[in-house]
């Protein structure tokens, strides 16, 4: 009989699931923009600048050179602040992640998929849908059989 999550923490997985949702439709728009930028970067030798004597929004070339690739761009390099915020917003995910799993009383590999949603593109949004969905169906049924049981109890005559 796998283990499924205790009465008492019902409304705590409410709030994980919720958690959950925001911190994956973050960091998989983050992870897209992540994944522009590489292209960007690596293919057509461009990074995105801010800031900088191109104006607010600019290209600037990427030098390949003997040490690699090298920016040129003056001002507030995006192309790493997108790097830098995906990877603090992963941590967040991870995190929704692991109290969502505890709290569901899941497997490990649905861990392992989970936090997969987070380097795959477009993963993590296919995910949220479907856990949500699945939660949220679990959670119904869960306090529909609770508020079922507690009908069916005598009411005790004060």
């Amino acid at each position: 009989m796998p283990l499924e999550p205790k009465l008492a923490d019902l409304p705590r997985v409410r709030g994980a699931l919720k958690l959950y949702q925001v911190s994956s439709i973050i960091t998989g728009v983050l992870l897209l923009l992540l994944c522009a930028e590489m292209i960007l970067k690596y293919a057509f030798h461009y990074e995105v600048y801010a800031f900088g004597s191109g104006g607010l929004l600019s290209l600037q070339p990427v030098l390949e050179t003997a040490n690699g690739l090298e920016s040129t761009g003056d001002g507030v390099n995006l192309s790493t602040g997108i790097l830098i915020v995906h990877g603090w917003f992963y941590v967040v995910y991870l995190f929704s992640d692991f109290r969502l799993w505890s709290l569901m009383r899941w497997r490990f590999p649905r861990f392992v998929l989970i936090a997969l949603g987070g380097i795959i593109p477009f993963l993590s949004f296919f995910l949220e849908a479907r856990i949500a969905r699945e939660v949220n169906a679990y959670l119904a049924s869960r306090e529909g059989e609770a508020s079922a049981q507690t009908d069916s109890q005598p009411v005790e005559a004060q």
